[in-house]
């Protein structure tokens, strides 16, 4: 009993009631045919677009697997093995919006195994992929997950791992489309995503149920059983459901036998002790009747006295805890025996922390005056762990704080942005033997910079004063590049500073002190 109670607690349930429906495919949605040089139409008639404008690292290849159904499968764009960097794209959304992404993947052989790699969202980690059995049987893999947008673009990253595999991660298409805002909007995004277990049509023996049935283009599998299952023809309107489900979904379901329960192993895999949300979808098979049951899960109750009609219903749970395998059952107390026409359960998993946003604006701000730049110089700066921008490290206390910028032998070529000087809690910056030209920008707000190395560029103009007001600062190396003038007093006169400002400048001579 005690467990049953905790469980309620976590649980949130809700009978839904009407909300209208939305627009297909509405504000920023995306369609990419990864890898592939021009747009490509779908036996569904959906177009979709090459993903070079979003993506700038990775190399397109053409699959030689003839005969293929989807023609996004025929390419893919493959990604450097470089441990610990992440190649993202960059997609403009719509602030505070929620999104179903979902990526395919498709390896074309089994020989090699596929690589094995992770998908990152905004930073946030989502889940590893491993295509290994589905690639044995030939098929292509699916995940799908749906974030809120934190800014005005949504980054989605593919990251090498070293633990896994020893080569680059590919995608062959990436659907990217904003849902409505009452779909799954009892999660509390700005806490948690969700990524799908399972999204199911019960009595169904067809094909998989997607769009235009669906106008979002979600994935309705098949769970068919001879025993219990129904078909009916009477009409369910989507937009009497806040999650919006295709009507068809309610055209077939699984129907208890007389006096006796349904009881379904639902999801088919085995699940980690963690939340999930979970929404079960009914609709009376038969016209202008109803029917009352209860539903449970893993012998807890989920709903009492469920009132279930030919108008359809869902009920949902928020954070409801599953483990292991999952049993629904349904029990009748009413002369009609129980039913279930479709179902979705999701795992709930945290939103990552991001860069403080001063640092990551200022950062951007110097790669903005940078060229040939590593490739992987997208999304958030510093995370998820593990997957900061190469040569940047990051503190990640209470605010994820940019700490150091190793640039050294880059072959970077530009000038130093004066907004360097926000990256405030910088200790150590180097771009030493690079091509960088222009003058030293003003870093007197760098109060814990501890080391400058700057040697081996082009960089010109004069050495500024504000360097010596730097009071932590212990090495400035500024030598071979094309500085003139001479050097100010406060940092020839720092005992505590290892300094080199030659050969290669044209310093006059010191100046009397």
């Amino acid at each position: 009993m005690p467990r049953l109670l905790a469980l309620l607690a976590a649980a949130a349930l809700f009978l839904l009631l009407p909300l209208a429906a939305g627009q297909r495919f509405r504000g920023f949605s995306y369609l990419l045919d990864c890898g592939a040089p021009s747009p490509t139409t779908d036996r569904r008639g959906l177009s979709w677009n090459p993903d070079g404008p979003y993506v700038s690292a990775g190399t397109p290849r053409e699959l030689p697997v003839q005969g293929l159904l989807d023609p996004t499968l025929g390419t893919l764009r493959a990604f450097p093995h470089r441990p610990a960097a992440k190649f993202c794209y960059t997609l403009p959304v719509d602030r505070n919006r929620r999104y179903l992404l979902r990526p395919t993947f498709f390896y074309g052989s089994s020989s090699p195994p596929p690589p094995v790699f992770d998908l990152i969202v905004d930073g946030t980690f989502w889940t590893a992929v491993d295509t290994t059995a589905d690639s044995l049987a030939g098929s292509a893999s699916h995940y799908e997950a749906v974030f809120p947008a934190r800014g005005r673009s949504m980054t989605f990253c593919l990251g090498v791992n070293p633990n896994y595999t020893d080569s680059g991660p590919f995608i062959n298409a990436l659907q990217v489309i904003q849902l409505d805002d009452s779909v799954y909007n009892a999660t509390d995004f700005g806490r948690s995503a969700m990524g799908l277990i399972a999204r199911t049509k019960f009595g169904s023996t067809g094909d998989v149920e997607r769009y235009p049935d669906d106008s979002f283009d979600r994935y309705w599998q098949p769970f068919s059983d001879s025993k219990h299952a129904v078909s009916s023809t009477h009409n369910v309107t989507s937009a009497d459901f806040w999650n919006l489900p295709p009507p068809d979904v309610f055209n077939t379901a699984l129907v208890a036998k007389q006096n006796a329960p349904l009881v379904l192993q639902w999801p088919p895999m085995p699940l980690q002790n963690d939340s999930y949300y979970v929404a079960l979808y009914f609709a009376d098979t038969l016209a202008d009747s109803s029917r009352t049951f209860d539903v449970y899960i893993n012998d807890y109750s989920f709903f009492k006295d469920l009132p279930v009609t030919s108008a359809g219903l869902s009920v949902f749970a928020t954070q409801w805890i599953l483990s292991g395998l999952t049993r629904v059952i349904l029990t009748s107390s009413s002369v009609l025996p129980p039913l279930i026409n479709a179902g979705e359960v999701f795992g709930l998993f945290p939103i990552g922390k991001l860069t403080i946003t001063r640092d990551a604006l200022a950062l951007e701000s110097v790669k903005r005056n940078l060229q040939n730049i590593p490739d992987d110089w997208i999304g958030d700066p510093c995370m998820p762990r593990g997957y900061a921008w190469t040569g940047v490290t990051c503190d990640e206390g209470e605010f994820i704080r940019i700490v150091s910028l190793n640039f050294s032998s880059m072959g970077i070529s530009g000038s130093l942005s004066p907004d360097i000087a926000n990256l405030t809690a910088l200790t150590n910056i180097s771009f030493a033997n690079n091509s960088l030209s222009g003058p030293i920008p003003d870093l007197s707000k760098l109060n814990k910079l501890q080391r400058l190395h700057l040697y081996d560029n082009k960089l010109n103009g004069t050495i500024p004063q504000t360097l010596g007001t730097i009071q932590v600062l212990r090495e400035l190396f500024l030598q071979n590049n094309e500085l003139v003038g001479t050097v100010p007093l406060n940092l020839l006169n720092n005992q505590g500073l290892n300094s080199q400002f030659v050969p290669g400048n044209q310093f006059s001579p010191k100046p009397p002190r």
